[in-house]
């Protein structure tokens, strides 16, 4: 990594089996697609839940189709929340983010994206803004993308006016409240440390020396939670390094992987180069602070997907350049 300033850490806060797992539940178990005579039970309390009515929603592709559709009228909306300055907490401004926002709009609008970009709001208007586009007939549309550029700690991020639960972005989404996104992707990316643990790394070695190494239905059924991709920057527990001017590492990575493989890779796999590179290519420099000095990150995927995500390519298409420049890095 090129050594081009200092650190400063922190988001600037000082078979068919009976199973018997909880209380009974009933429901009719199978073997090889025949009812067993059996039934299977719910964890927990096994209690049935609410179930006012059947939910609905157009089936966007075949039922084993190993892609996601990705030829509607329209690609779909992409919101970025960039915030920089705060007003809860004590939090510093978070100098490189407008960088990040800038590339990820070039990126994102390269690829076919309706991309509308937020700056510092508070907490009512983020709700207001996700609430409006869960709201809308996504039925032309290919997927959803939400971005978040903040700070953030264990379990919560911040908006500008007060911190907030990460999957109040996405709960909005699931296939019953949202139908018109159900069986599409809907991918979230959080830019924000998740907690104050540093990550040291490891040095791999060889005898002692320091070493590199290289069938079809007419309709089916899907769990509502189904078709997210939840992509944190950071493990959970751990800062986020963002450098002042040239923007996070996570989002440098992304935006260049997506540049380099959107059509050719599918999306998961574009985001196991993007953690490749920010686990190889990254290391903090804080020469003053030993205990910051020489840190490492790794972003952190969870997918619900159901299909591969590989974007087709879009009238008019041409990936844009990100500039470079001087900087310094900091943590998230």
């Amino acid at each position: 990594m090129e050594n081009n300033g200092e650190d400063e850490v922190g988001n600037g806060k000082n078979g068919a089996e009976i199973f018997h797992d909880a209380e009974d539940g009933l429901c009719v178990s199978m073997v090889n697609g025949n009812d067993a005579g059996h039934q299977d039970e719910g964890d927990a309390l096994g209690r049935p839940g609410n179930r006012p009515g059947e939910v609905f929603a157009r089936m966007p592709t075949y039922k084993y189709s190993p892609y996601y559709k990705m030829d509607h009228k329209k690609r779909g909306i992409a919101l970025i929340f960039n915030h920089e300055n705060f007003e809860c907490g004590g939090l510093k401004s978070r100098s490189g983010t407008n960088e990040d926002c800038k590339n990820l709009k070039d990126c994102l609008t390269g690829l076919g994206f309706d991309v509308q970009v937020f700056k510092d709001l508070n907490y009512m208007d983020l709700e207001y803004q996700v609430r409006q586009v869960a709201a809308m007939d996504h039925s032309n549309h290919d997927c959803l993308l939400i971005t978040v550029l903040s700070h953030g700690e264990m379990g919560i991020i911040y908006a500008k006016d007060t911190p907030y639960k990460p999957e109040n972005l996405w709960s909005l989404f699931t296939g019953d409240r949202c139908p018109s996104l159900a069986g599409k992707p809907k991918m979230f990316f959080l830019q924000a440390c998740q907690g104050d643990k540093l990550d040291g790394g490891v040095n791999l070695t060889i005898n002692g020396s320091r070493t590199e190494t290289d069938g079809e239905t007419t309709s089916y059924k899907i769990p509502v939670q189904a078709d997210f991709l939840i992509v944190y920057s950071t493990v959970k527990g751990y800062y986020s390094w963002r450098n002042t001017t040239k923007g996070s590492w996570f989002i440098q990575a992304f935006c260049d992987e997506l540049r380099n493989r959107a059509h050719k890779d599918d999306l998961v796999t574009i985001l196991t180069y993007v953690s490749q590179r920010v686990a190889l290519d990254f290391e903090s420099n804080v020469p003053d602070s030993m205990s910051m000095h020489r840190q490492k990150q790794i972003p952190c995927l969870m997918s619900m997907l159901t299909r591969l995500i590989r974007f087709t390519v879009p009238a008019g298409y041409g990936a844009s350049s990100s500039k470079s420049g001087t900087s310094t890095n900091r943590l998230l």
